[in-house]
C-alpha cells in the first residue's frame, strides 16, 4: 500500500492547489465470477475484474465528482480537472461535507479466506451436480431453467484530506436453480438457491430438493374465486415486498416528497408486532460493515420498534438538512456513483411461530409463496401494490390446494398493520436483494383477484 499512500498525497497536494478545499478517495478493487451450467456442460463463464477511484470534493461550497479507471499518477490531472467542472455544473444548496472520521470503528470480519482457495474446477462441478440431482430427484422434472453458480470478492478503502483512512474487504457466493416440472399438460417451475462466503455450506442435494419440491408442489395450481381472504406471505415473498419498498425509509426520498413515512416519525405505522432491524454488524451479513459509503461509523437500530417509526436512514447531506446525525446509511455501489442511502442488513425481527402455526387457526386463507412485478405493480409514494402470485389455499390449518393466475393488491402500511403474528423463519434473498430479510408473516386479511 506504499504506492497508494504516495499516490494519495499526490492526488490531496494537487487538489488543494487547485482550491479543493476537503477532499476524499474511495478506492475499490473486485472480482465476480459467473458459471452457467446446462445439460451437464459449462453454458456461460464469464470472469469480470474492476479497479478503479473515486474522487469527491468541495469547489466553490459545492461537491463535485470524478473517477478514473487508472489508478496511477497519470490520472491525476483528469480527476483534479473533472471534479471542478463536475462542482461547476451542480444547482443543488445543499449543505454537503466530507466526514472527518471517527475515534472508533467497530471491526467487522465479512470475508472468509477459505472461499479465495476453492479451486474452479470444484465450482463447475458443484452447478454440474446441481443441475444433475435436480433432474434426478423426480421423473416429472422435464428440464432446468437455469444452473448457476457465482463468487466474488471486494476490497473498498475509503482515505480523505482531514485524515481519515479505513479499509474494508468481503467475499461471497451464491448459486440458484430454476426447474420445470411437468404433469399431463400442466407445467409449473421451481426455484431454490443460497448465499454464503463459506463454500462447505453450499450442499447441492439440498438445493436441488427444495426447487424440485416447490415445482412439484405446485402442480395443478388454479386460481380461486376472488375476494378478502386471511394471507400468509411466506419469508421470501415478504422479503421481496419489503425490498421493493425499503426506498421509503430513505430520508432523502422523504425530503423530496416521494416516501409514504413523510411525517410519520414517531407514529405508529404498523401492527405492534412489528420491528424492523437495521444491523450492520450481523454475523454473515450480507452487507455488513464498520463504515459506511462516506466513512460514517455504522449503527444498529430499530427504525421500526413495536409498530412504531423511529427513525429514518440518513447519510450527511440529508442529516445535515433535518439538523440530526447521520445513520450511517450513505452508500456508494462504485468507485463511480455518487452517494446515496440504502440499508445494511434490514429485515424484521421474527417471531416464535413456526409456519404450520401461523396457519393453525386459519380456516379458508391463502398462503403467498410467490410474487412477480415487483417493479411495475407497486407505486412506493403512496404505498400501493397490485402484484401476482402464487401459493397454496389453505382450508382447517393446513396446505391445500395449489393456486396460480391470483393478483394480490393492498397498501404497504395497511400490510404492515394488519400482521397478526410474525413467523421464526427469517430468510434474506439472493445478491441483488440479499441484505433484506423477513420471516413470515401471518396477515389478517388481504385482496385476492381470481376467478
Amino acid at each position: 500500500m506504499n504506492n497508494f499512500t504516495k499516490l494519495t498525497e499526490r492526488i490531496f497536494n494537487e487538489s488543494k492547489k487547485s482550491g479543493i478545499n476537503d477532499v476524499e478517495i474511495f478506492y475499490s478493487q473486485g472480482r465476480d465470477l459467473t458459471i452457467k451450467v446446462f445439460e451437464g456442460e459449462v453454458d456461460g463463464y464469464k470472469l469480470a475484474e474492476a479497479e478503479g477511484l473515486g474522487l469527491r470534493g468541495k469547489f466553490n461550497k459545492k461537491m463535485g465528482y470524478s473517477y478514473t479507471e487508472k489508478v496511477d499518477e497519470t490520472s491525476i490531472d483528469f480527476l483534479v480537472k473533472s471534479l471542478i467542472e463536475n462542482a461547476k455544473n451542480i444547482d443543488s444548496k445543499d449543505r454537503e461535507e466530507i466526514f472527518e472520521g471517527a475515534e472508533k470503528y467497530r471491526n467487522i470480519n465479512n470475508f472468509n479466506q477459505s472461499l479465495e482457495k476453492v479451486e474452479e474446477i470444484e465450482k463447475i462441478n458443484f452447478a454440474k451436480n446441481l443441475e444433475k440431482a435436480a433432474l434426478q430427484f423426480d421423473d416429472r422434472i422435464k428440464s432446468i431453467q437455469e444452473c448457476v453458480y457465482g463468487d466474488g470478492y471486494s476490497e473498498t478503502i475509503i482515505s480523505n484530506s482531514k485524515g481519515l483512512y479505513i479499509e474494508d474487504k468481503s467475499n461471497l457466493s451464491y448459486t440458484y436453480i430454476s426447474v420445470v416440472a411437468k404433469e399431463d399438460e400442466d407445467i409449473q417451475s421451481g426455484f431454490a438457491y443460497k448465499v454464503t462466503n463459506d463454500f462447505s455450506e453450499m450442499n447441492y442435494k439440498e438445493i436441488a430438493k427444495e426447487a424440485v419440491e416447490e415445482a412439484i408442489s405446485m402442480l395443478g395450481a388454479k386460481s380461486i374465486k376472488s375476494g378478502k381472504y386471511p394471507v400468509i406471505l411466506r419469508n421470501n415473498a415478504a422479503a421481496d415486498i419489503l425490498e421493493a419498498f425499503s426506498s421509503v425509509f430513505s430520508a432523502e426520498r422523504v425530503q423530496k416528497n416521494l416516501s409514504l413515512l413523510k411525517g410519520k416519525l414517531s407514529k405508529k405505522i404498523a401492527s405492534e408486532k412489528i420491528s424492523l432491524i437495521d444491523n450492520p454488524f450481523m454475523e454473515n451479513g450480507y452487507a455488513s460493515s464498520g463504515f459506511d459509503g462516506e466513512g460514517v461509523p455504522t449503527k444498529h437500530k430499530e427504525m421500526i420498534r413495536d409498530g412504531i417509526l423511529k427513525t429514518y436512514l440518513y447519510n450527511i447531506k440529508a442529516a445535515l438538512k433535518d439538523n440530526v446525525e447521520s445513520t450511517g446509511n450513505a452508500n456508494r455501489s462504485s468507485y463511480k456513483s455518487s452517494i446515496g442511502i440504502s440499508p445494511t442488513n434490514m429485515y424484521i425481527k421474527p417471531g416464535k411461530s413456526s409456519l404450520d402455526e401461523l396457519m393453525k387457526n386459519i380456516n379458508e386463507g391463502v398462503i403467498i409463496t410467490d410474487v412477480q412485478g415487483l417493479h411495475s405493480g407497486l407505486n412506493p409514494i403512496s404505498g400501493d401494490f397490485s402484484l401476482s402470485a402464487q401459493g397454496f389455499f389453505i382450508r382447517k390449518g393446513r396446505k391445500e390446494q395449489p393456486i396460480n393466475q391470483i393478483t394480490i393488491s393492498g397498501n404497504f402500511i395497511e400490510l404492515l398493520q394488519n400482521v397478526e403474528e410474525v413467523g421464526e423463519d427469517l430468510r434474506f434473498g439472493l445478491p441483488s436483494n440479499s441484505y433484506i430479510g423477513s420471516p413470515s408473516l401471518k396477515i389478517k386479511h388481504l385482496d385476492i383477484a381470481g376467478e
